[in-house]
């Protein structure tokens, strides 16, 4: 149903992003559950929201992934210092052999395909990933699909080109092409405030790894921004942003900034997921969990929803309030 109002929309926002949810408190029906975190016991969710472009507010659950790691084995008792450097040598040769399908980090690209299969032809979506979600096959991944686009805070100082120059010289050495002002909302390292931005672009052509059967480069849009006059006490904003969208003027270089300046929806959404709904204060076998989390998810939303409203229109009627339906969940 989310699906169904998207296709009204010429061009979608989806924001991605994973969170833990902890049950290490859980001491039976372990089964189901894994770990998490350093030491914790639980499951993992990864939530693609879809936005409005224009204003930010949530559309709905376009796609979720829940999943929990396999437990861990308990390594010999006797076991030397030599013993273990081998073993732990040997585990992460077996992990970068694994294809690549198999690995956690796929999840970046699964969104991708399985948006692009339920979403209408005629809505271009625009995915929107943290640093995590900085990995050459999401690039790879949208140059074959027709109708997907992705928005990506590097984390990579990647080379370009054959000449080896990297992302982070090559956007320092642009001339700054205008300045703009973003809203940056509270979060557990800074408190809310305006920031104001100066911001470089241009187009690069990233390397493409030799693990690749298509070696051609993978031509994307860069944008530099970094904050000036920053508060005293508080980092400095600086994102290096890569985009499959053409950026070729200061007007398309803005839009880029606020739809990232969007991406902390989804932490909102997680936040709301976590403290509204409380879905780590529930004891439930893994099954039942899985199935509750399906439910809540859902509420979650709309809840974010509701706090959208109150924060941009205070005083509108209740009766006024169109909740989205809700989302599929296809993958639970």
């Amino acid at each position: 149903m989310t699906a169904e109002i998207v296709a009204e929309h010429s061009v979608v926002l989806c924001v991605g992003d994973t969170t833990f949810l902890d049950y290490d408190s859980i001491v039976a029906k372990r089964e189901g559950y894994g770990p998490i975190g350093k030491g914790g016991n639980g499951l993992i969710l990864h939530s693609a929201l879809a936005l409005d472009p224009e204003k930010g507010q949530s559309i709905g659950l376009l796609w979720q992934k829940l999943w929990n790691r396999e437990p861990k084995q308990k390594p010999p008792q006797d076991e030397t210092p030599t013993q273990k450097k081998k073993r732990q040598a040997a585990a992460q040769k077996l992990a970068r052999q694994r294809p690549f399908e198999q690995k956690e980090s796929y999840r970046w690209v699964e969104a991708l395909t399985t948006v692009e299969n339920e979403v209408s032809k005629s809505t271009r979506v625009i995915h929107i990933f943290d640093r995590e979600g900085d990995i050459t096959e999401v690039f790879d991944k949208v140059r074959q699909l027709q109708h997907t686009g992705v928005l990506v805070r590097a984390a990579q100082n990647r080379s370009l080109d054959s000449d080896s120059e990297r992302l982070w010289a090559k956007l320092e050495a642009q001339s700054i092409s205008f300045k703009q002002e973003i809203a940056l909302p509270e979060t557990n390292k800074r408190c809310a405030r305006r920031a104001t931005l100066v911001v470089r672009f241009c187009p690069v052509n990233l390397r493409t790894p030799y693990r690749f059967d298509n070696r051609d480069p993978l031509l994307v849009y860069a944008i530099y921004a970094t904050e000036i006059d920053c508060p005293e006490g508080e980092t400095p904003l600086a994102w290096m942003l890569l985009t499959t969208e053409v950026v070729t003027d200061e007007q398309m270089a803005a839009t880029i900034l606020r739809w990232y300046s969007y991406r902390w929806r989804v932490e909102e959404y997680h936040k709301i997921f976590k403290s509204g709904c409380q879905v780590e204060r529930y004891r439930l076998a893994a099954d039942g969990m899985k199935t509750l989390i399906g439910f809540l998810s859902v509420i979650a939303v709309e809840l974010l929803q509701l706090t959208y409203l109150h924060r941009t229109q205070p005083t509108a009627d209740a009766v006024e309030v169109r909740l989205a339906p809700s989302a599929s969940h296809n993958e639970r």
